[in-house]
């Protein structure tokens, strides 16, 4: 398999909900009129906490300074795996539990932080460029590794970090965070960018102005809708994550949906904020996943994780990671 490093330097960042109408501006135009940037990776995700926004350098340049903006301290590059070649957005999704044991748990392993999206499309693993050269030495016994320049796809070289690697001895990865599954089940759909306009004003009440009426009635952590939507638009490609209500506020076949029309549940990751440094977070949840072949999609946020099951799953699952997680106490 093929391992490609995109050409994108990434920022990671959150905005707090109350800050968010400082930024609509540039946030709507990066989503809806991607022609008037030069942006070609930007993803916003809402949760109850904050909004956190992926975006490329050029993306970030449209965002303002502001008191209710904080940004990781590190550029990120995005790493993809592509099965059988081809681009890394329109190869056939590999699943962050395929890539559980080949990629997130070498990595975890030689303590390199990861910062995950699933899309409808693909799976990015987001690594601080300063790990790079770690990470390519981790991974290239697994993959060809590629690098994307200027669009076009060539062998990455090699770093020549040789000296000194003595291979980690591998450990359990108990799982330390608490877990949570609201009642909500979620759908991973996209949409044709051309038919982007014709819903542009459903999605800006969607990303900017209903999260007040779907946080209405708490969030316990067990159950309760909580307040959840992810939107990529990464080289051309839209990819969206939404509660299974939201969906039905789009006419008719505007969204793609699988064949099974299948329905996802979330597990959330996370007591207090999480914070950037802290390796194997991912590990943790999708080994286990991986190991009973259950199909999960991951997003990182700046405060806590989620992984997406398929809702038939939903209580294994809970069973599999609440033994992990008990193991380790």
């Amino acid at each position: 398999m093929e391992l490609h490093i995109l050409e994108h330097s990434l920022k990671v960042a959150s905005i707090a909900k109350e800050g968010i109408q400082i930024c609509t501006h540039g946030l709507i135009k990066l989503a809806f009129l991607p022609s008037k940037t030069r942006c070609k990776f930007f993803s916003l995700t809402e949760t109850p906490e904050d909004y956190t926004i992926i975006v490329d350098e050029d993306g970030f340049k449209e965002l303002p300074e502001s008191e209710y903006l904080s940004v990781a301290d590190a550029t990120w590059l995005a790493l993809n795996v592509v099965s059988g070649g081809g681009s890394a957005t329109s190869s056939q999704p590999i699943g962050v539990t395929k890539i559980a044991k080949s990629v997130i748990a070498p990595l975890a392993d030689h303590n390199i932080s990861v910062f995950m999206l699933s899309t409808y499309q693909t799976d990015f693993i987001l690594v601080r460029e300063r790990d790079l050269p770690m990470v390519m030495h981790t991974l290239s016994s697994e993959f060809t590794l590629l690098r994307v320049v200027n669009g076009e796809t060539v062998a990455a070289n090699s770093t020549g970090v040789t000296n000194g690697f003595v291979k980690p001895k591998l450990v359990p990865r108990p799982i330390i965070h608490p877990l949570s599954s609201p009642s909500n089940m979620f759908c991973v759909t996209s949409l044709d960018p051309d038919t982007l306009p014709s819903v542009a004003t459903l999605l800006m009440d969607v990303m900017f102005y209903s999260g007040g009426a779907k946080e209405t009635g708490g969030q316990s952590e067990d159950s309760g809708h909580i307040c959840f939507f992810s939107f990529s638009l990464i080289e051309g490609y839209i990819s969206l994550v939404m509660d299974e209500q939201t969906t039905r506020r789009f006419p008719n076949n505007v969204l793609f949906t699988s064949a099974s029309g299948e329905l996802w549940k979330m597990v959330r990751i996370g007591g207090q904020p999480l914070g950037f440094d802290e390796c194997g977070i991912v590990a943790q949840i999708s080994e286990p996943l991986a190991t009973a072949d259950i199909p999960a999609y991951y997003i990182s946020t700046f405060k806590f994780d989620h992984a997406l099951v398929p809702e038939e799953n939903i209580q294994s699952v809970i069973g599999a990671l609440r033994t992990n997680e008990s193991t380790g106490h």
